[in-house]
């Protein structure tokens, strides 16, 4: 089952007018066959694109929830094989990103993690800790395969990375709207209007972290974001275990919601 490309589907939302909602979850928490169902909770709630995390264990830009449902998803047993055979069965047709770190993949092989990754239908790549300097081998690898490579921009990030990563980057830019990591926070940070406005690009200007709530999804997407991106905040219900996939579902609602009423 063919899976939309990242291009078709900002596509597709631009001629509607509609920004888009992109979900995070770890793959493998509370387990592999937990996963799938949670996905497709989200995709009925109104997701437009899935990042499924790979766990690490050394997780550089992810706060406390976000690492600590890494480490569920390796003691349950989460490896590269069964992420891609999760991958594989997972029956969806909306856009799949694959949010990991650079040891693991290069560890594995970076031509052979990206044609495995290309094989089970996963769209992108996005590896926060991978500077575009040093991107060569993984950005040679994913144009050969047809990935998405995503770098991220940040408050700090300077003029002239910012054109470096404007060259070598696709399907979408991952703009951070905070300095820090990953996690809820109750305002939208003043930052991202200023970041927004900094990044001339065609590609669509996805805001992440510290977004969890419909009205700060309307927020960013009235500042001018074509997507407003979520994780922790789901990483959050799947913590909690009590009826998970009506609350993730619930929650991916008010955040399109807030979304379209911006759009």
């Amino acid at each position: 089952m063919r899976k939309q490309t990242i291009s078709e589907k900002f596509g597709e939302l631009k001629e509607r007018k509609e920004g888009a909602l992109i979900c995070y979850v770890m793959a493998g928490d509370p387990s592999a066959e937990a996963t799938g169902k949670i996905v497709e909770a989200l995709a009925n709630g109104g997701a437009d694109i899935i990042e499924l995390g790979f766990p690490f264990s050394d997780p550089v830009a992810d706060g406390p929830t976000i690492q600590a449902a890494g480490l569920r998803a390796l003691a349950a047993g989460m490896d590269i094989q069964q992420y891609f055979g999760l991958v594989r069965d997972l029956d969806v047709l909306i856009p799949l990103v694959c949010m990991t770190y650079y040891n693991p993949v290069f560890r594995y092989g970076v031509e052979k993690f990206v044609e495995g990754a290309a094989e089970v239908g996963i769209g992108g790549l996005i590896i926060p800790d991978i500077p575009v300097e040093e991107a060569a081998d993984l950005k040679s690898s994913c144009d050969k395969h047809g990935l998405d490579l995503i770098f991220l921009i940040a408050p700090t990030t300077t003029d002239e990375r910012i054109r470096k990563i404007l060259q070598r980057g696709s399907g979408f830019l991952y703009l951070v709207s905070r300095l820090g990591v990953t996690g809820t926070r109750e305002d939208v940070s003043s930052s991202t209007k200023d970041l927004l406005s900094r990044v001339e690009t065609k590609l669509p200007k996805a805001v992440g972290f510290g977004i969890s709530t419909g009205r700060q999804a309307e927020e960013v997407r009235t500042a001018g974001a074509d997507a407003v991106i979520v994780g922790s905040a789901f990483v959050k219900i799947i913590e909690e275990g009590k009826d998970v996939n009506g609350k993730l579902e619930a929650l991916a609602r008010e955040l399109k919601s807030g979304i379209l009423k911006a759009s």
